[in-house]
């Protein structure tokens, strides 16, 4: 395997990154007064971003987007992980379980979405079914030519900058060899139907990138607003879970990389003591632990790149780099809140604003109690009699 980068992929990744610092960097400290993103920046960013050809990265070629594999995808979603979510969000990458739209539904969600003229949210999480996503209770119940319903989303992100929700429901129970089993759908939901109402809550982390609550009282929709088929919900979401997990850990890759970069600044030039602090070997060896926990989330994710471009990736590796890197960035984090010391947690720095947004990495793709479950079921799997 050769991980290397071609000339097409460096001249992405490079360009990428000179639009990220130029164009998002500057407006992070506003995002982060704000908790929110002001219409003015977010409408120049989206044009900008349109007219360099960054938007729906992740959606084929056919379909007006690039067609990158993933493993130039990866690199993309490194370089995205670098700057506020808040504002790499404005480089829109549609949630792919809209490659199952059809119909109508392709004119009025999918195509917009990748013009970058909507904006989806994706709501699963519920008051009592966080990690259980199986534990779900938000219904759609059939009536007449169409559903109602009703039910409370939590924790959803950016659905109060959205123009339309995926939402899954269970619409009914199917009897298996197991027992009953509840039969979860995907729906199609326009944020202004009459019944729904999101209301953001307030977040230590990824401010603008704002959680929310959806409520759900009896919203009706038709059949035409089911993304798939009934009862396909949860099979289509999860067709697409290796490689949001294998995202997640690029964005940890990127955030890490400038996290270290400006900690090996500040290292080689702060003094105390008549000498700069990285000549400590306090600093020194916190600086090396960074270095080597990033190398190894870099390859990971790249392996994890090229086995899902060559159809190998199973749920334990997902699950693997998704732990790896959610922890990783953290830990890279909570060395530079150590090595700028007090201005490690200062306003006037970023560096505070990175340990934040790093804390929530171990929760939201997967908490890394559940990662490290499926890790150890599968690999345990084999060795029982």
């Amino acid at each position: 395997m050769d991980f290397s980068l071609s000339f097409e992929q460096e001249a992405l990744v490079d360009s990428l990154r000179e639009f990220v610092e130029k164009e998002l960097y500057p407006h992070e400290n506003i995002v982060e007064e704000l908790r929110k993103v002001p219409e003015d920046i977010a409408q120049d960013i989206r044009q900008k971003a349109k007219d360099a050809g960054f938007m729906a990265m992740n959606m084929p070629e056919e379909l007006g987007g690039p067609g990158l594999d993933h493993q130039t995808l990866a690199q993309a979603e490194r370089i995205m992980g670098r700057p506020s979510a808040a504002l790499s969000l404005l480089i829109k990458r549609p949630t792919k379980i809209l490659l199952k739209c059809q119909g109508d539904q392709i004119d009025d969600y999918l195509m917009p979405a990748i013009r970058g003229e909507k904006t989806d949210a994706f709501a699963l999480t519920e008051p009592g079914a966080g990690s259980d996503a199986r534990g779900i209770v938000t219904k759609a119940v059939r009536d007449g030519g169409g559903w109602v319903i009703n039910g409370v989303k939590q924790f959803i992100s950016h659905a109060d900058d959205s123009d339309f929700i995926i939402l899954i429901a269970v619409t009914g129970t199917d009897e298996t060899p197991k027992g009953p089993r509840k039969r979860f759908t995907a729906f199609l939901l326009d944020c202004d139907l009459p019944g729904l109402r999101i209301e953001p809550m307030k977040s230590i982390c990824t401010r603008g990138y704002n959680p929310n609550m959806v409520y759900l009282e009896n919203v009706r929709v038709p059949d035409s607003k089911i993304l798939g088929n009934e009862g396909e919900g949860f099979d289509m979401a999860n067709d697409w879970l290796y490689g949001g997990r294998v995202n997640l850990s690029a964005h940890c890759v990127g955030r890490a990389e400038r996290i270290y970069e400006m900690s090996c600044d500040w290292a080689a030039n702060r003094k105390a003591f008549g000498k700069t602090i990285g000549e400590f070997q306090g600093t020194g060896f916190k600086i090396a632990d960074m270095a080597i926990d990033i190398r190894l989330g870099d390859l990971m994710v790249k392996e994890a790149a090229w086995k899902l471009d060559q159809g190998l990736m199973d749920r334990s590796q997902a699950s693997m780099v998704n732990l790896y890197c959610s922890e990783m960035v953290y830990r890279v984090a909570d060395n530079a809140v150590q090595i700028f010391g007090g201005m490690g947690m200062m306003e006037d720095f970023p560096i505070q604003r990175f340990w934040r947004d790093a804390r929530i990495e171990r929760i939201w793709e997967g908490t890394s109690e559940i990662h490290r479950d499926i890790i150890a079921k599968d690999i345990l799997r084999p060795y029982r009699s």
